[in-house]
């Protein structure tokens, strides 16, 4: 249907800058050149600012039945635009399978949907008065402008989690996409013409970009996804400016296989959520830790399992694709070659493709005889390696799973209902699946404990993080309280102290 190696010019005037710098774009499974884009400049970032400022203010004051009818146009757009253009963009820029981008794609309606009717069923609420005559409660309204840093690796999905939450709580919106998945990016924006002009713009460019949208003035909140170091340095510049941030940076995230768990079932799963989009996903599973009586058995079937996956272009057919950079790739083999010279041992993989010289291959590869000194066990890998370590029972896979800096995600593998809820209790992270890793829903809050982020996405969690509370007293018969101004005589001191009650 494509051609791999046919560039592709992709240039949308309603959201490139004219006068910004150009990078080309480069195919990270064919290294050629995929298109050009141009970074904004500060002078367009000012005008988008002004823009949106000006769109918003008209939208915040429309009732949440008509936002709401406009989101839903906006998903009837998703379900009835041809994405493929989408979709083989995002293949091109990041080399992504291409099913995984036109189903990234077509999972972006829900997210409006839901927010949509989320935004009118829940706007507030009313709290029991504390005196007679009162009517006290407390209700949302919208922050401004939210900025939207985006990250490579679900650069559309991700986008329509925040995005569309914060347009149902009456805001505009900023994107500044990842530089590796702009292309695409600004392909998907003409989903959003329901909306009224200047309320949503998208800003390719870089760092720079980046930090002067959330120092602005003429922005109000932020929500980012991408590294720990990249996600710390968001929240203490949105911090500086007193401004609310969502905060998702990645994880390293533990797999336990028990004594119970079914073996045929936890080795697909751990495919999956081992090498899916070549492990480049914030939760996929990249500690695993294998109950000592199942340890063998598991990992036979793990490899061939494994085995079974293509490595090639995201528009081939092939499962595990390119990582998105020479320095990602560069990345996963000082890990690995870390972990082999500490005892790890090679079951899989473990080396750059012998069929794939260009471009930043790396093969699936599954480690045994992980120790916690091995920096694979501590850092994110991001890469599609599965780092295994034997452990005695399930107490001890609790603990070396919950040794951790990070705390996104975490599966476990099991028959044992005891085991499900013990699981369930006792991980430290945001998330817990049990025989079904990486799933999401938008009425759950998706989000990570420790150094893997700050607040909520998807949810309620997710729609207030993009409003705030205001609460009101209306006294709707108006009396003179007895507590104001001035007090009588008899609550004082005979000489003249405050009257202790």
């Amino acid at each position: 249907m494509f051609n791999p190696a046919e560039p592709v010019f992709y240039r949308h005037p309603a959201y490139l800058s004219s006068q910004g710098a150009r990078h080309q774009v480069i195919d990270p499974a064919t290294l050629a050149n995929v298109g050009t884009i141009a970074d904004t400049t500060l002078e367009d970032m000012e005008a988008v600012l002004d823009a949106a400022a000006a769109a918003q203010r008209d939208w915040k004051r429309l009732d949440a039945k008509t936002r709401a009818t406009i989101l839903h146009r906006i998903a009837n757009r998703i379900e009835a635009t041809d994405m493929r253009r989408c979709a083989e963009l995002m293949s091109r820029e990041m080399g992504k399978p291409y099913p995984e981008a036109i189903g990234e794609v077509a999972n972006c309606a829900g997210a409006f949907r839901y927010f949509a009717e989320m935004a009118r069923d829940e706007g507030g609420k009313v709290a029991g008065t504390t005196q007679a005559g009162s009517f006290q409660h407390a209700r949302y309204e919208a922050l401004g402008t939210s900025v939207h840093i985006m990250p490579f690796n679900f650069p559309i999905l991700l986008m329509c989690w925040t995005v569309a939450a914060s347009l149902a709580s009456g805001n505009a919106c900023i994107i500044k996409p990842a530089p590796a998945t702009t292309l695409s990016t600004l392909a998907f924006m003409p989903v959003f013409e329901a909306l009224p002009e200047g309320l949503i713009a998208c800003l390719p460019g870089g760092i720079e970009l980046g930090s002067a949208l959330i120092a602005s003035a003429k922005t109000h909140a932020v929500a980012f996804t991408g590294s720990v170091a990249a996600g710390k340095a968001v929240a203490m510049a949105a911090a500086a400016q007193m401004k609310p941030a969502v905060i998702e940076a990645g994880g390293s995230d533990p797999m336990i296989i028990t004594a119970h768990a079914p073996l045929d079932v936890a080795a697909a799963g751990a495919v999956t959520a081992a090498f899916h989009m070549s492990g480049q996903v914030c939760t996929s599973a990249e500690r695993f830790f294998v109950v000592d009586s199942v340890h063998d058995a598991f990992i036979e079937k793990f490899v061939a399992e494994a085995k079974r996956l293509r490595v090639g272009n995201g528009l081939a057919r092939a499962e595990i694709g390119p990582l998105v950079s020479e320095a990602a790739r560069a990345k996963v083999i000082r890990l690995v070659e870390d972990a082999r010279a500490k005892g790890a041992k090679v079951m899989l993989g473990g080396k750059i493709p012998e069929s794939e010289p260009t471009g930043w291959f790396y093969e699936p590869t599954i480690l045994t005889n992980c120790t916690p000194d091995m920096a694979i066990l501590r850092e994110e890998c991001f890469g599609p390696v599965a780092a295994v370590m034997r452990v005695k029972d399930f107490d001890e896979a609790i603990e070396r799973a919950n040794d951790s800096e990070f705390g996104l995600g975490a599966s476990v593998f099991t028959t044992s209902l005891e085991e499900a809820m013990e699981a369930a209790d006792r991980l430290e992270a945001g998330m817990v699946w049990v025989n079904n890793p990486l799933i999401d829903n938008d009425a759950l809050p998706f989000g990570g404990w420790k150094k893997s982020g700050l607040g909520r996405e998807l949810s309620k969690l997710g729609l207030d993080a993009f409003r705030r509370s205001k609460m009101v007293i209306i006294d709707h018969k108006p009396v003179i309280q007895g507590w104001w101004y001035p007090y009588p005589d008899d609550w004082f001191y005979e000489d003249g102290g405050r009257k202790h009650v």
